[in-house]
C-alpha cells in the first residue's frame, strides 16, 4: 500500500474532493484524520484507518486544538475553500476578506500549527508532504467571474512555493493541486444558483477539452501520489489535473 502507516490530516473531508481523498488515502493504508466544519457530513465517513473531527479552519483556536490532537503528521491536505462568483465590480471588502481568510490564511495557520510535528517526522523518515488545494483559476489562467477566487488561489500557489523553498532541505515537500472543473456538491450548488442551470452546466462542460466534467476520482490518484513517497523528488509544483483546459 502506497501510504501504509502514514498519518494524514485532511480538511473539508465531508464531501467532494476532500471526502474522496480521505477514503482513497485510507484505502492505501494511511491513518487519516478527516475534518470538516460540518460534523454532520462526517457522520457516515467510517472505516479502517479513518477517524473524524469537526474543524472550522477559520477558527484559530480550533486549528490549534486539532493541530495538537493530530500529533506528528506525515501528510497534510489543505482542501477547504470557497468559490466567489463575480467580476471585480461584484466584490465587496467583506467578500475579499472572507475568501482570503478561508482560502489562504486558514491554510497558512493550519500548516504552521502542524509543521513542527511534520519536521520531526521528516527528520526521522526523510520526508513529509503538504498538499494545498489551488486551482487552474489562479496565476495559471484567468476565468470570467472568478477574479476573487483566482486571486486567492494565486496566493495559495505563492504560499506553496514559499513553504517548499523554506523547508526543502529539511525533508518537507509542498505542492499545489490545481483541478479543472470537478463535479462536486459545490459545483452543483453553483449550477443550481445560475439563471439558467441547464445552460450553466453546458458551459462548464464546454470549457473542458476532454468533453466532460472531472470526477473526484480523477483527482484522488494525484492526491495519493503527492502524499506518498513516490513523489519524494517533487516539491514546489503546481500539479494541473484540468482535462486540457490549460494546454
Amino acid at each position: 500500500m502506497r501510504l501504509q502507516g502514514k498519518r494524514i490530516l485532511i480538511t473539508a473531508a465531508g464531501q467532494g474532493i476532500g471526502r474522496a481523498s480521505a477514503l482513497a488515502c485510507a484505502a492505501e493504508g494511511a491513518q487519516v484524520l478527516a475534518t470538516d466544519r460540518d460534523a454532520g457530513l462526517l457522520a457516515d465517513l467510517a472505516g479502517p484507518g479513518l477517524r473524524t473531527a469537526a474543524l472550522d479552519v477559520t477558527d484559530p483556536d480550533a486549528i490549534a486544538r486539532v493541530g495538537a490532537e493530530a500529533g506528528a503528521l506525515d501528510g497534510l491536505f489543505n482542501c477547504a475553500g470557497f468559490v466567489h462568483h463575480g467580476t471585480l465590480l461584484d466584490i465587496s471588502d467583506e467578500d475579499w476578506a472572507f475568501s482570503f481568510d478561508l482560502n489562504v490564511t486558514a491554510m497558512m495557520r493550519l500548516t504552521r500549527a502542524v509543521l513542527p510535528g511534520m519536521l520531526e517526522v521528516a527528520r526521522r523518515t526523510g520526508s513529509a508532504s503538504i498538499l494545498n488545494m489551488a486551482s487552474m483559476a489562479s496565476s495559471i489562467k484567468g476565468f470570467p467571474n472568478r477574479t476573487l477566487y483566482g486571486a486567492s488561489k494565486a496566493a495559495v500557489i505563492g504560499l506553496t512555493k514559499g513553504i517548499a523553498a523554506d523547508f526543502v532541505r529539511q525533508g518537507i515537500r509542498c505542492n499545489a493541486l490545481c483541478p479543472g472543473t470537478v463535479d462536486t456538491p459545490s459545483l452543483r450548488g453553483r449550477i443550481a444558483a445560475a439563471a439558467d442551470p441547464v445552460q450553466a452546466e453546458k458551459d462548464f462542460i464546454a470549457r473542458q477539452p476532454v468533453g466532460r466534467l472531472a470526477t473526484v476520482d480523477d483527482m484522488t490518484p494525484m492526491v495519493v501520489y503527492l502524499l506518498s513517497d513516490e513523489s519524494r523528488f517533487v516539491t514546489g509544483q503546481t500539479m494541473l489535473v484540468d482535462g486540457g483546459v490549460t494546454i
